[in-house]
């Protein structure tokens, strides 16, 4: 028996979420990204003697929404903590963060993994503000940029139910889904916006209990969340093997080398010496406020997802790739409300539009309602399949509607049963040996009249049409030249 066949993985993970709201969750410093390092700060942010925080009470809104969408047991009155660490890019020498009295505990978020919906515990959801951040110069110099701190923050904490790295990487796929649909973050990875620290252990198969568990920080990709769980299973697996024991750590992954290394041996809760705040009151959530909260969320991913496999029959993964962006789900629902058959719908979104953007979210070239024009023209028998691709390629470079293109470059069906009756005579009577040869049993020719019609229609021939009328001649029971 191998490794990891004796083995199970124990996975939870600690997503980081930044707020979109215009201001920090502390001071009125602008939140936006790219701007000059320390453009955007003040004595709040920096940490200076003498100031006082005040919560911006938008955080707390979008906090409540997420801990609703997570259906999550949201706390009336919630604490601020100081979290105390040292590090250069932590100006206060604590973080502002929540501890034995966080927003919000025990959710759920429903994931998709491997055409499965699995039901993943959620631990809790606190506040925090983010800290800021260290630049590293080639030179061996170090710079420290502040913009980040302040910034808010929420932590989604699952509990340790994940089994595999693929499942991982769903988990914080399906996170960022929901911030996206819900509007409170941009879920930007490569910004920062969206990020997670892993923690694994190992445990042989069948048992209940919990390994030592190891931290992998700052994961900001979902290749990166798989490829780093991948690396530390094997390597936690291969120690067990030679009967060695896991330490417990916190590691980062180097993602050139796809392996994880030691950055420091890990802390407890008693490390950060949490003690309430005392300069910022509690923040407390009226039902008001949650009744108001909870009548404007918006339909979810999942809810959404299960929605086009019941109302449109489409499959769970079809389903699932349409909503993996927001923007593409509104584009496809836009494209059936302008009379799209949802099917095909789907496919000509998930290959010919997505083949032609580098990100879901941009906008299309092509209108839905042109795209829904150019499907019943496809039904109607006006264009072929094929030809309906180089409309949409030419749709795609002017912004025009499908019957313009046709009508333009004169690519509508050839659907008259003589002219492709006289096409069909004009293949046979050019090619006798294939005829005999077809005649006598070699069926397989049959593609090669379909081909040369085609060729002289120029793609044009109504393909059904074409198929029965060819049979007839082809047997000697059609119209000939002759």
């Amino acid at each position: 028996m191998s490794a990891m066949d004796r083995y199970e993985a124990v996975i939870g993970l600690e997503v980081h979420v930044q707020l979109a709201t215009a201001t920090k969750i502390f001071c009125g410093c602008s939140t936006a990204f790219g701007a000059p390092a320390n453009s955007q700060i003040c004595p709040v942010c920096t940490g200076q003697p003498g100031v006082l925080p005040v919560l911006n009470g938008r955080v707390l809104r979008f906090a409540a929404m997420i801990a609703l969408a997570l259906r999550c047991e949201i706390r009336r009155r919630s604490i601020f903590a100081r979290k105390n660490y040292f590090y250069p890019d932590l100006p206060k020498g604590y973080q502002i963060s929540q501890y034995d009295r966080p927003l919000a505990e025990h959710g759920t978020v429903d994931v998709l993994c491997d055409e499965t919906m699995h039901a993943i515990g959620v631990t809790r959801i606190h506040l925090e503000e983010d800290a800021g951040k260290c630049i590293h110069a080639a030179g061996g110099d170090s710079f420290v940029d502040l913009n980040r701190a302040g910034v808010p923050l929420i932590e989604i904490v699952s509990e340790p139910e994940i089994r595999s790295p693929q499942q991982a990487a769903a988990y914080m796929r399906t996170i960022r889904d929901i911030v996206r649909a819900l509007n409170i973050s941009d879920g930007n990875m490569e910004q920062g916006s969206l990020r997670c620290d892993a923690n694994v252990s190992l445990r042989p198969r069948g048992e209940q209990g919990l390994g030592t568990k190891t931290e992998v920080k700052n994961l900001n990709s979902f290749r990166f969340v798989q490829k780093a769980l991948e690396y530390e299973i094997e390597r936690q697996a291969a120690i067990l093997a030679d009967g060695g024991q896991i330490v417990q750590q916190t590691r980062l992954f180097d993602a050139d080398r796809g392996v994880t290394r030691v950055m420091r041996e890990k802390e407890e809760a008693h490390d950060y010496r949490y003690f309430p705040e005392p300069d910022l009151p509690p923040a407390l959530v009226s039902e008001a406020l949650l009744g108001e909260l909870s009548a404007a969320l918006p339909e979810l991913p999942t809810a959404r997802i299960q929605r086009y496999v019941d109302q449109h029959q489409l499959s769970l993964l079809d389903a699932s790739e349409l909503n993996r962006e927001r923007e593409l789900a509104d584009y496809f629902e836009a494209a059936v409300a302008a009379g799209a058959q949802p099917k095909r719908a789907a496919n000509w979104i998930m290959v010919e539009l997505l083949s032609r953007l580098d990100d879901a979210r941009q906008p299309s070239n092509v209108s839905p309602q042109h795209l829904a024009g150019l499907l019943e023209l496809i039904a109607s028998g006006k264009v072929s399949g094929k030809l309906a691709k180089s409309i949409f390629a030419k749709m795609w470079e002017s912004g025009e509607s499908a019957e313009a293109v046709a009508e333009r470059e004169n690519l509508f069906q050839q659907s008259d049963e003589g002219s492709i009756a006289a096409e069909i005579a004009a293949v046979i009577a050019e090619n006798p040996k294939q005829v005999a040869d077809y005649r006598a049993g070699k069926e397989k020719l049959f593609g090669f009249f379909v081909g040369q019609v085609m060729k002289r229609t120029r793609g044009k021939a109504n393909p059904q049409l074409l198929n029965a009328l060819l049979k007839k001649q082809l047997i000697g029971e059609g119209p000939s030249l002759d």
